[in-house]
């Protein structure tokens, strides 16, 4: 596939999708990644090979790893994933433990092993959970870490952490989407979803992905293939 080679965290859901819909309209080659991580949502993987092949990725990896033996999260452990929009500035109980800065690191390592420069993820400040990983602050510096810590970044080009979404609203994000062709039927949002990946529309995760198809007027395309 031409194009400048990327690292996208795939996760299937909205952000990380639209992430790539983006670098892709940009003319990036997309190297996609994507974690069995233990995750109670195990149903997002197979929303990950449905957003591969949305994004006719030029290579789709899925590398297995189980925060299970650590836990101290309700997506990897046995705590109840709470249900309503928590508004508090409490870290909720869904943070997995250096979650981000985990992925980053297996990105990193791939991109090296690419001779790729670039990374993506599709974090966002605005409407999300609170997750401290998700933050400006945080990209910056792991960009920092990638470009100290690495024979290429020493020796060749700079990395760079792409984050389209950073300061992008939940509906800004669905709108762009939109306009470059995703299907958010193929993807998931979820965090306890029932036995057969149906979303439990209460979580957090949930609730945030809802109330922005609402205010684009238009019905969840996920919900309407479930009813």
């Amino acid at each position: 596939m031409k194009g400048r080679p990327v690292v996208l965290l795939l996760s299937g859901g909205v952000d990380s999708t639209t992430t790539g819909a983006i670098l892709r309209e940009a003319g990036y080659a997309l190297y996609a990644l994507s974690f069995d991580y233990g995750q109670r949502h195990k149903i997002e993987l197979r929303s990950c090979i449905e957003s591969a092949k949305l994004l006719k990725v030029a290579q789709h990896k899925t590398v297995h790893i189980d925060l299970r033996a650590f836990g101290g999260s309700a997506l990897t452990d046995n705590i109840g994933v709470p249900k309503g929009h928590d508004f508090r500035k409490d870290i909720p109980v869904t943070y997995v433990p250096a979650r981000n800065t985990l992925f980053l690191s297996f990105a990193l390592g791939w991109a090296e092993v690419l001779g790729a420069c670039d990374i993506a993820i599709g974090v966002t400040a605005v409407d999300y959970s609170g997750y401290p990983d998700c933050r400006p602050e945080f990209i910056e510096a792991f960009e920092k870490l990638a470009n100290l810590g690495t024979k290429a970044g020493i020796e060749g080009d700079r990395f760079n952490v792409h984050t389209p979404l950073i300061n992008m609203t939940k509906v800004e994000i669905l709108r762009e989407g939109l306009r470059l062709g995703v299907d958010y039927g193929k993807t998931h949002s979820c965090y306890d979803p029932g036995s057969n990946g149906e979303p439990c529309c209460e979580c957090d995760s949930c609730l945030i992905r809802a109330r922005a198809f609402l205010e684009l007027g238009m019905p969840d395309p996920v919900l309407t293939a479930s009813t």
